[in-house]
């Protein structure tokens, strides 16, 4: 990063703080990680790098399977920020509240994001925030998926984690998307005919919503 560059504040949350800036004169997106104070020093510090490089390695390996993320600049431990290109374009959440969500075109958006997971899913990365914030469509294409927010990713083979990640998806919907039912449907067929194990995932997707309506009506 140039000396004296500025940066401007997008967001802050429970992990860290979101920037815009510019990295070697390209607009850039910087995420820094806070420490957490209830944590040891040292720990936190183990868990702070741990996640950053899980998060840059996880970007990168998602861009190898041929989904389109963004492009990871520098991974800077010492400082706990990792600098990424900024895409301009906007969030499925954005785009879905202009448009009917029951539309040929929302559905087969909808369609292409499950198929997107899918393959996602096919090289062992499980997101762990999957919602329409956290997928964005390069310069306002619809055709052009890009999966951001690799914060809380890991590595897994588990059916469990997988549908764990699609139900993640399926409240995000259900909560911000006012009657998306048939939306959902739509992604949830992108994905079983994308994915190696999409009938074992969405069976486990049904043990999962069971046992998240029990939870429910347990209080």
């Amino acid at each position: 990063m140039n000396e004296g560059t500025k940066e401007e504040l997008i967001s802050q949350g429970a992990e860290g703080r979101v920037y815009r800036t510019q990295f070697q004169s390209k607009d850039a997106i910087v995420k820094e990680r806070f420490s957490k104070k209830y944590r040891h020093p040292e720990l936190d510090a183990k868990i702070t790098r741990s996640r950053l490089n899980s998060e840059g390695r996880n970007i990168e390996k998602c861009r190898q399977l041929g989904l389109d993320s963004p492009a990871v600049f520098l991974v800077d431990k010492h400082n706990s920020r990792l600098y990424m290109e900024y895409i301009e374009g906007c969030t499925v959440k954005e785009h879905l509240r202009l448009v009917d969500t029951n539309s040929a075109e929302a559905l087969d958006l909808a369609l292409r994001i499950g198929k997107a997971i899918a393959t996602l899913h096919d090289g062992n990365i499980i997101h762990g925030d999957l919602t329409t914030s956290n997928i964005m469509l390069r310069e306002r294409d619809v055709q052009k998926i890009v999966m951001i927010d690799f914060g809380l990713s890991y590595i897994s083979t588990s059916l469990e984690d997988r549908a764990v990640d699609l139900y993640v998806m399926e409240r995000a919907f259900l909560s911000t998307h006012p009657n998306s039912e048939e939306l959902f449907s739509s992604l949830l067929t992108g994905y079983v005919q994308q994915s190696k194990n999409g009938k074992g995932v969405s069976d486990r997707l049904n043990q999962v919503r069971a046992r998240g309506r029990k939870k429910s009506m347990l209080g």
